[in-house]
C-alpha cells in the first residue's frame, strides 16, 4: 500500500470507508436529516411572510416547539422501544411531511393539526437519531478496540457536518424559486417602509403593507411546497430502505425510569440555572427567523430575500461555531458568553433606531450575521456547558 501513489491511497481509502455498513448508516441518516430540514428549515423562515394574516404563520411555529417540549419527555422511550430507532425516524419524517403538506392550504384547520403532529414527531425524530448513532458507534468501537466515546463523537461530527448544510440549501431553494415573483410591487417613496423594521404593529397597516405587496404569486408558492415535499419523501425513501435497523442500547429500562430521568437533573441547581439560557436561546432564534424575516427583510426588500440573508446566518453560524468551540478553552465561557450578550443588545438597540429601507441593501445581511456571531456561541457553550458539568452527563 504504501507504494501506491498517494491518489491511489486516497481512492483506496475512500472505497474501504463505504464499505463499512456502519459508517454507509451515518452517511444515510445525515443525508435523510438533510433532505428533511431542507425543506423543514426553509419552509419555518418563511412562515411569518407566508401566512400573514391572524398571525398564523407564527402561531403554527409556536404550537410546533410548545408540543415538541411535550413529546420530548414523553414520547421517545414509548416509540423507540415499542418499533425500534429506524422506524421511529421514518415516522417521525412523516410527521414532517404532514406541515409542508398543510402549507398548500394554510388555514386554522390545516395549519394547526399539522404544526401538533409535527411537534409530536420532533421529539422522536432527535432522540431516535441521537440513541441510533451512539449504538452503531458503541457498537463499533467495541468491535474495533476503540474508545466509544471516540466512534460516536466522529459520527456526530460527520452528521452534523452534513446536517448543516440544509441551511444553505433549503434557503436557496426559496430564494430561486420566489427570484420569479413577478408580483412585487416596487415602492419608491420611503414613507411606505415607515410601518417596517421595529415599526412593523400586526393590523396597523392593512391597505399599502409592503409586507403584502411582497407576497409571492401563488404558483410560485405551489412550487416551493412541490419541491419541498419531494425533498420530504426523498428522505423518508432514503431512510426507509438503505438504513438498517437498529434498537436502543437498554431495552429493559422502563418508561418510568426514564421519565424521572429527565426531571432527575433539575435537582442539580447548575441544570436549574442553564434553564433560562436556554430559553433566551430559543428566543434569539425564534426572532430572527420570524420577526426579522418579517418585519426587516419581506417587507422592505421582499420574500425572495429572505433565503439569501438566512443563508448568510446560517453560514456565520456554522463557522463561528466551530472557531468558538475550539478557542473556549483558552478564553472560558464567561467572555464569550458576554460577547455574545453584547453582540444581541447592540443589534436590538440598533433594529430598534434603525429605519430600514431598500438602498440600505447590505445591512440586512450584517445584522443577520452579527446575530449568527452570538447565536453560535450560545449554542456552542450552553450545550458544551450542560454536557460538561459533574453530574449532568449526557440524557
Amino acid at each position: 500500500m504504501k507504494c501506491l501513489p498517494k491518489s491511489t491511497r486516497l481512492m483506496h481509502q475512500i472505497c474501504t470507508f463505504f464499505k463499512e455498513q456502519h459508517l454507509k448508516d451515518v452517511i444515510v441518516v445525515s443525508i435523510g436529516f438533510l433532505l428533511l430540514f431542507t425543506a423543514y428549515g426553509g419552509l419555518q423562515n418563511l412562515q411569518s411572510s407566508l401566512n400573514v394574516e391572524e398571525g398564523l404563520g407564527v402561531l403554527s411555529l409556536s404550537i410546533i416547539y410548545g408540543t415538541l417540549l411535550l413529546s420530548s419527555m414523553f414520547l421517545p422511550p414509548i416509540i423507540i422501544k415499542t418499533i425500534g430507532c429506524k422506524w421511529a425516524i421514518v415516522a417521525a419524517m412523516c410527521c414532517y411531511i404532514t406541515y409542508t403538506v398543510g402549507n398548500f392550504y394554510p388555514s386554522r384547520y390545516t395549519l394547526i393539526p399539522t404544526a401538533f403532529i409535527l411537534g409530536l414527531g420532533g421529539g422522536p425524530l432527535w432522540t431516535s437519531k441521537s440513541t441510533y448513532l451512539t449504538v452503531i458507534g458503541n457498537k463499533y468501537a467495541e468491535k474495533a478496540g476503540k474508545l466509544g466515546k471516540d466512534i460516536v463523537n466522529q459520527y456526530f461530527g460527520i452528521f452534523f457536518l452534513i446536517f448543516q448544510l440544509s441551511g444553505v440549501f433549503g434557503n436557496l431553494i426559496s430564494s430561486l424559486i420566489f427570484g420569479h415573483n413577478s408580483t412585487k410591487v416596487e415602492i419608491l417613496n420611503s414613507s411606505a417602509y415607515a410601518h417596517c423594521g421595529a415599526g412593523d404593529c400586526p393590523g396597523a397597516f392593512t391597505s399599502n403593507n409592503s409586507t403584502e405587496s411582497h407576497h409571492p404569486a401563488k404558483i410560485l408558492v405551489y412550487t416551493l411546497l412541490a419541491v419541498y415535499t419531494g425533498c420530504g419523501i426523498l428522505a423518508v425513501a432514503l431512510t426507509a430502505i438503505f438504513l438498517g435497523g437498529q434498537t436502543t442500547e437498554d431495552k429493559n429500562q422502563s418508561f418510568c425510569t426514564t421519565f424521572l430521568a429527565t426531571f432527575y437533573h433539575l435537582r442539580d441547581k447548575r441544570q436549574c440555572l442553564l434553564i433560562p439560557l436556554t430559553m433566551f436561546v430559543g428566543l434569539e432564534v425564534a426572532f430572527i427567523s420570524s420577526e426579522y424575516t418579517k418585519s426587516y427583510i419581506t417587507c422592505v426588500l421582499g420574500i425572495q430575500f429572505v433565503g439569501y440573508v438566512m443563508i448568510c446566518f446560517g453560514m456565520s453560524t456554522s463557522l463561528c461555531s466551530l472557531f468558538f468551540g475550539k478557542i473556549s478553552q483558552y478564553t472560558g465561557r464567561i467572555a464569550l458568553l458576554t460577547l455574545a450578550a453584547a453582540i444581541n443588545i447592540a443589534c436590538i438597540v440598533a433594529l430598534l433606531l434603525w429605519k430600514p429601507l431598500p438602498n440600505q441593501f447590505a445591512l440586512f445581511f450584517v445584522f443577520s450575521s452579527l446575530w449568527g456571531i452570538a447565536d453560535a456561541i450560545w449554542q456552542t457553550q450552553v450545550n458544551d456547558n450542560m454536557h460538561s458539568s459533574d453530574g449532568l452527563g449526557e440524557s
